[in-house]
């Protein structure tokens, strides 16, 4: 498995994170099978959020670590606060303290290796973030901290209070969804993409030292869809198999290759329980897809150069 490191720092992650946002209504007996299986492909990174099946993915990742003795260390755990779900975003010092604790308590664990801060908070008091983080810290709960779906300047407000470096920033991006990329792309220019929605995030990630997290690199649309196999997208499926056949992998290994190719070392969030797809993710990690076959994937999405 890929090897990259995690922010500016020198911690050694798998390029492969395991997201485990449908673990919900898994057997435990499953779960232990799911995490033996990752660990043997060299994936020991597991996301998290609180929202997660309402806490209940937290829940069956701590009863199947539980019935795995001295597999905690070996592990990377990380998870996700703020999202009070169709209510609001909370950054109050509160929530975040008590995020922690009670994803603490459902996965069994005494620390969680990063937290994330879920969603911008529009009532944020950094602050009352900073004082959290602190806090976490000190008493050795949280180890790392890093924020999901922020744009530049958020990410800035943030660094200008806390005393922790934030090392990761994790962003939906997928083949279908590479608005940072089309943005830089077709710069200068009229047309739809040329936008710039998110402050030169991709850039900003880099330079900054950054680790952006890929999540839903299979979908279309905010969960809209899964576009591997799709009629939506005819012609990015006839060039995915194209190139996946030439490498004799699975589609899914070249959607994963075309991600980690680029040069920011993002860490792609995998998002499935199923062993064999996780097997041909891994197999995308070790796949390092030409300059020319990377922008032949790009413009079958629909995407276009000037």
């Amino acid at each position: 498995m890929k090897q990259i490191k995690l922010g500016g720092t020198s911690i050694q992650v798998p390029a492969v994170a395991a997201g485990c946002m449908r673990i919900e209504g898994e057997e435990v007996s499953d779960v232990i099978r799911f995490i033996d299986t990752a660990v043997e492909l060299g994936i020991n990174y597991f996301d998290h959020a609180d929202i997660y099946g309402n806490g209940s993915c937290e829940t069956i990742m701590g009863k199947a670590l539980s019935e795995m003795p001295g597999i905690r260390e070996r592990l990377i755990l990380q998870s996700k606060c703020s999202i009070v779900p169709g209510v609001m975003y909370d950054f109050s010092k509160e929530h975040i303290i008590k995020s922690v604790e009670e994803s603490l308590r459902r996965l069994k664990t005494e620390y969680l290796d990063i937290l994330l801060l879920h969603r911008p908070d529009a009532l944020m008091e950094p602050e009352e973030v900073a004082e959290a983080f602190d806090q976490l810290q000190f008493s050795g709960k949280v180890r790392n901290f890093g924020v999901s779906n922020q744009k530049p300047m958020q990410i800035e407000l943030l660094k200008r209070y806390v005393n922790q470096p934030l090392l990761i920033n994790q962003l939906q991006f997928s083949v279908t969804n590479a608005g940072m990329v089309s943005s830089g792309l077709e710069v200068n220019m009229n047309t739809s993409k040329a936008v710039d929605r998110d402050g030169s995030v991709l850039d900003y990630c880099r330079l900054n030292q950054m680790t952006i997290q890929a999540w839903s690199p299979f979908q279309y649309g905010l969960f809209e869809g899964v576009y591997l196999g799709s009629e939506k997208y005819p012609e990015l499926n006839q060039k995915i198999d194209e190139i996946a056949c030439n490498y004799g992998v699975s589609n899914t290994a070249i959607v994963t290759a075309w991600i980690l190719r680029h040069p920011a070392d993002m860490q792609m969030i995998s998002g499935t329980v199923r062993e064999s797809r996780l097997r041909e993710i891994a197999k995308g990690a070790d796949i390092c897809l030409t300059r020319k076959e990377w922008y032949e994937i790009y413009l079958a999405a629909g995407n276009m150069l000037p």
